[in-house]
Parts: structure tokens; sequence; C-alpha cells
């Protein structure tokens, strides 16, 4: 809700966020003083050096593509056309490092990728990215420059914020024009942020700085990991391959555990920052490092040397931190609002990651015929969770979603609950099997998902075990951020008519199934200890709902819609490159509960639309979505500084608003319910739901059982 979209979302380098980590580099812009002690370190540098599994991997990931994806495309002259357009814009998304002549030598080899591919040379990679860092370090004394110099914001000019209308430079020149407009932007954006002149460029210059000693510092394994993604993705945007350390943090969201001090770190212009601390986690426990604070140095043991990790790589940070539980860490911190850095000694513990973890509250809402409220127990459920290696291995006690879903419930029977309310906005899924037994928690025996194969078989997956968890009605609610397992819950719920679905328009779009493959595991069966060579997330199956649906590009459309902004922002999965189509099958033999029936959806939305009509913050709402229409279609932004400061000052409010939210709700302390206007109009549609099952609403009781039968009998 930016009402001055960010010039860039994506950074040179992988970028992805687990619980405990965070990898952003902001902005793609590089500064360097010409002479400085940095561009005398940089002399002579080269990039990464390629590493020694290089081509195994390369040649597994190619076989896998190959054999194992669910359009068994080859990796052909088309698929090396779309790799070359990938990896060149996840190095330089905007456009603004490489020169027309750059793309053009390395369009010399742009049919030739598949080729090279089979040998498992990934020579191309490293070609590009010397010649990627050889720009960058061209780059860093126009930006210095630029920025000790004083710039006309008087003049009437714009600068372009869709990749697909910039183009590169077609000269230095050219590109030295370029970086003036995105200097210009840049310390407009630090002034309406009130941040003084000279600060201002103080710090846009060491966050240029450090950007660029990031990206030298990129090793193999990342740039493999880059490079090889651009591939993955040119086939469908959910096939991807997975580094070693990659790997690791995936393996930690599952299990939601890890040894360390449990604090979420982001690289912020240079400094590691402290994002959030883990309830009761070691540093939590500790006391000393608080959100905000930098750290500066990590030093292993009470006695260990500290290592400076300023402009080092997140990861390489990360690593660091982490560490055997009993063992001790030494942070050497910057506090917030302090010069001087002091060092704190943090013994690591096992972390559990109780935010990511489902939990419930039970609030009141509305009134029953009798004068008391109804009382709804929410679960909040971040993810389809489970402990993977624990389950392989037998343990009874494996963390699960399902398992932590059906003790919740338990308690909301001991607290008499009249409906329960699972919240999977902002899902982006996880296990399968988990969404197929946690869908099982509502309905009894019957299928939950049908899956389709490359070879266009299709197979039931149902519900086994006999009898619920929870028979009483039943709320879900979904966003355009909840996708894949949760699209699978939620599209079973509404074709069962076992509870009523509430949100956005439709859910995200995701309709396919990927199955992890570890490569050293799959490369080294017989090795006990194969080695970490990271894995592949490969799309082999879609799909698609008990009614024959699939979910794929259309989601699962809400029975009662709310408006919200993430109805209208660009992140479903029709939005993605390389999406699959849409399509369905035979719907399975299911019979219908008749919970919902259609005269009480209208009802239901009638209601819901009246009361959002008179609400001011709804009204609030519309307006900040016919800016933000207005501002999506726009495809430059204004460097007048009048022109400027209008357009930031129109969407402000709302954005930081928008922003404190999102922060609030993905965060370790996020709160089970928010009870912002949004959530209480969906309870408001639920208690109305809950009068029209009670019978409290004339006409709209319960279904009746021959509505049941007839709906029963369409969808055999």
């Amino acid at each position: 809700m930016d009402p001055i979209r960010p010039l860039s979302d994506r950074c040179a380098g992988v970028q992805f966020r687990t619980r405990l980590q965070q990898v952003g580099c902001g902005v793609l812009l590089v500064a360097c003083l010409a002479g400085s002690p940095w561009a005398a370190d940089q002399a002579g540098r080269s990039g990464p050096v390629p590493g020694p599994n290089d081509r195994q991997i390369t040649l597994a990931v190619k076989s896998y593509l190959e054999r194992e994806h669910f359009l068994r495309h080859p990796i052909d002259d088309e698929i090396a056309a779309r790799w070359f357009d990938t990896f060149l814009e996840a190095l330089d998304p905007q456009k603004v490092y490489f020169l027309q002549a750059d793309v053009d030598a390395f369009a010399a080899k742009k049919t030739l990728l598949d080729d090279l591919v089979r040998r498992g040379d990934v020579s191309f990679a490293y070609e590009v990215y010397d010649r990627f860092l050889q720009r960058v370090d061209e780059r860093l004394p126009w930006v210095e420059q630029l920025l000790d110099t004083t710039l006309d914001f008087n003049r009437t000019e714009s600068i372009e914020t869709d990749p697909d209308e910039t183009h590169w430079a077609q000269s230095p020149d050219e590109a030295k024009d370029k970086w003036r407009k995105r200097i210009k932007y840049d310390l407009l954006v630090q002034e309406m942020e009130k941040t003084p002149e000279t600060e201002a460029k103080t710090k846009l210059k060491r966050r240029y700085r450090s950007f660029a000693k990031r990206m030298h510092q990129t090793n193999a394994d990342e740039l493999l990991e880059i490079y090889l993604v651009s591939l993955t993705s040119s086939l469908d945007p959910h096939t991807s391959f997975m580094s070693p350390g990659t790997l690791e943090n995936f393996e930690i969201s599952m299990r939601l555990q890890l040894d360390g001090i449990g604090a979420s770190l982001k690289s912020e212009d240079g400094y590691t920052t402290v994002a959030e601390l883990v309830p009761g986690g070691a540093a939590d426990k500790d006391g000393r490092l608080k959100k905000k604070d930098r750290i500066v140095g990590v030093g292993q043991g009470r006695e260990g040397e500290v290592v400076d990790v300023v402009d080092m790589n997140l990861n390489d940070v990360v690593k660091l931190i982490r560490g055997e539980r009993g063992s001790v860490v030494r942070l050497k911190v910057i506090p917030v609002g302090q010069t001087v850095p002091q060092v704190y000694d943090i013994v690591r513990a096992k972390i559990e990651l109780q935010d990511s973890a489902a939990r419930g509250e039970v609030i009141e809402q509305g009134q029953k015929p009798d004068g008391s409220p109804w009382r709804i127990g929410v679960i909040n459920l971040p993810s389809f969770y489970m402990d993977m290696e624990a389950a392989r291995q037998g343990q009874a006690d494996y963390k699960s979603s399902t398992r932590d879903c059906r003790r919740l419930i338990g308690e909301f029977r001991q607290q008499q609950v009249d409906c329960i309310a699972l919240d999977l906005r902002n899902n982006g899924g996880g296990s399968l099997p988990e969404s197929i037994s946690l869908t099982g928690l509502f309905i009894d025996t019957g299928p939950v998902v049908q899956i389709k194969d490359a070879d266009q078989r299709v197979q039931q997956y149902d519900d086994l075990e006999p009898g619920v968890a929870w028979d009483g009605p039943l709320v879900v609610l979904v966003n355009k951020f909840s996708a894949s397992a949760s699209e699978i819950v939620a599209g079973a719920i509404q074709d069962y008519r076992r509870g009523l679905v509430i949100g956005d328009e439709a859910t995200h779009g995701k309709g396919t199934v990927q199955s992890l493959l570890d490569l050293g595991r799959q490369l080294f069966q017989r090795l006990p200890n194969a080695p970490s060579l990271g894995a592949i997330k490969i799309t082999m199956q879609q799909f698609y709902r008990p009614g024959g649906l699939s979910t794929q590009l259309e989601g699962v459309k809400s029975d009662v819609e709310l408006p919200s902004i993430t109805n209208h922002l660009p992140v479903g999965e029709s939005d993605l490159d390389n999406a699959l189509p849409f399509d369905q099958v035979e719907s399975a033999s299911f019979t219908p509960t008749g919970r919902v029936n259609d005269a009480m959806l209208t009802m239901l939305r009638e209601r819901s639309a009246k009361r959002v009509a008179a609400d001011e913050e709804f009204q609030e709402l519309a307006t900040d979505i016919a800016r933000y229409e207005k501002r999506k279609n726009e495809k430059s932004i204004s460097l007048l500084k009048a022109d400027f400061t209008k357009q930031w000052n129109e969407g402000k409010a709302a954005e930081k608003e928008e922003e404190e939210k999102q922060e609030q709700d993905a965060g370790p302390r996020r709160p089970v319910v928010t009870r912002d206007f949004y959530f209480d109009e969906a309870m408001s549609i639920t208690a109305d739901y809950l009068a029209a099952l009670a019978g409290a609403i004339p006409g709209l009781a319960q279904s009746d059982p021959q509505a049941a039968a007839r709906q029963s009998q369409s969808v055999q």
C-alpha cells in the first residue's frame, strides 16, 4: 500500500524468509567513493569460485525436471529462453546495472543453455555474475558523486517503476541519467520520512556500499541457487532448487524448532538488526537483547574472538549465531538509540517457534435467542506443519498442525463454544497429508482432495478416520494469501457445505502439489550420512476439490466476500509467470451435510453488505482501495518535489497503518485474534449464521433433508 511504490521488491541474490531469518537488500542502488578504502579493497577481486558439486547438482536437477515434473516438458530452446530472461531479471530487475551491449553479448548463448545443462555446465552463470559485479563497481563512483551534488527537485521529470516498461541503457551516459533519477527518488523518500539531508546522504551511501559488499560475498551455493531457480521457475512458479542453507531453513519452518537464541534478524543498511524476539526463547529470557538492536560482532564461547559482522551476508551471520543448545554465543550489540556497543553472552537453547503453531482464543459476539452472547472458538493457523524427520523416525509425539488443532478443539468443547472459526488468512500452505487429516477433524470419512499426476491418472484421497472432532457450526476465514493446503481445506469444507467460507473474493489459486527431493539422499541412498547437496521442490501433481474443480488460478471463492486491499494486490497465482492452467476432473462421490444453503447465503450477504455500507472504517477502506487502484495503473513516479509530496501524503497514513498491522500479525508476538473492523464483520456474519441455524431468523433454519439429498445426487 506504499503511496510511492518501491523501485524494487527484489534484490540480486537469493531472497527468502523464515521465522528466524529475513534476507532483504532494499533498493538496488550501490554507492562507493572513488579511491576509497572500499574501492581499493575490491581491486582485483573476482566473483564466486565454482563449487565442487555444481556439475553433479545441476545434472540431477535437470534429470528430475524432465522425468518427474507434472508437465514432462524437456529442457529445450523454449525453456532456455525463459531461463535466460529469468536469470537476468533476478540479478538486475530494474535494468540499472547491465548495458544493452552486455545483454546482447549474453544472448549469444541464450539458446545454448539447454545444451550446456545436459553437461552440467553452469559456466554461463559465473560469466554473467562476473559482469554484474563489474558493472556494480563501475556504478559506485557515479552514485557517490550524485549524492555529493545539488540535484534539481523542481525539474519536471519522472522515473519508471514498471520493470516491463523499462529497458537497459544503450550507453554509459544513459545509464548515468537513470542513476541520477534513482538518487533523486531515494532522497525524496528520505525527506518524506523526515530524515535530515546530511544524515540521509550518509545513510544512503552506507546502504549502497553495504549492498555492493554483500554482492561480492555471494558464494557458489548462492549463485547456483539463483541460476537453477531461474531454470526451475521456467516450468512453473512453484518448482525450485534449494541450496543446503535454504533447505535447512525450510526444515526448521516445518518442525517449528531449532537450536539458537530465538531472534528474528534482518539486514538493514549493512547492519544485522533484531526484528523480533521469540517469546520464551534464550534471548527473550536473558532480557538484554531488544528489538531494533544492531548486532555488529559474534563470538563463540565465553572467550572466543568476536568476528566483525558489519556488512556481512545475513546467511553467514545466522550461521555464526546458531549453534548447539547449551553452548555460549557472544554478541557485540549496539543497543537501539545508543552508539557504544555492549557484549552479551547468551546460552543457546532449543527454540520452539510457537508463533507458527496453531493457537486458539474464545471470543463473544452477537446475541443468542436467550439473550446471552454467542461463544466462538477461533483457531489461528499460520501454516500446515509437520516434523517430517520425526515422523519418518516413527516418533509418537512429532509436531503436527492437526494434533495441535485437535487439542484446541478439545479445549473449546470444555469452554462450551457455539462455533469454531478456522482462520487461514495468510496461511500459505505446507504439508498435504496435514491438510487432509485436518479437514477430517470436521467431516466424517469421505474424499477431501483428488490428485492428478503427469500421466493424467486421478487418485482420490479420503479422510479415513470415522467420526469428527467438531460437529458443530464452522466458519473458515481466508484471503488472497491463503494458498495450497489452505485451499484444499477451504474447498472441501465448501463442497461438503460443512461451513461458511468468509473473506476475500477468492484465495490465492495455487492448485499444484510439490514433492521435496533431498538430492544428497537421492544420489547417495546407500550412505548412512549422505552429503548435503540441497533439494529440489518439484511440481509433480495437480489437486482438485471433491466436486472436481481445480483451485489452480481461480482459488476458492468466498461464500460471503468482504472488501479488502488484498483483493486488489497482484499477489495471486494468476499474477505469476508460467503458472499452470485451470482445469477440472469428474466429481468424487460424497454427501454434502446441508449445513449451508443458497437462501442462507443470500441472507448473509445482504445483511453483511448493509453493515459494510454503513461502517465508517469500511468507507475509508473503499477510499484507500480507489487510491491504490489509481496508483497501481501508473507506470511512473513524478520526481517534481511538489507532486511527489502530494502523492506521498495522500496514501502515507493508510500505508503506515497497513504495514504496522502486517508486521504485528506476522511477528512472533502476534495476537491470536486482532479485533479490527474486518474481523468484527466476519464475526457478525458468523453470528447471523448461528442465528439462522438456530431458527432465530424465520425461514432460514437448518437445510431440510430433502435438499441435502438432492445435492448429494448431483455430486455422485
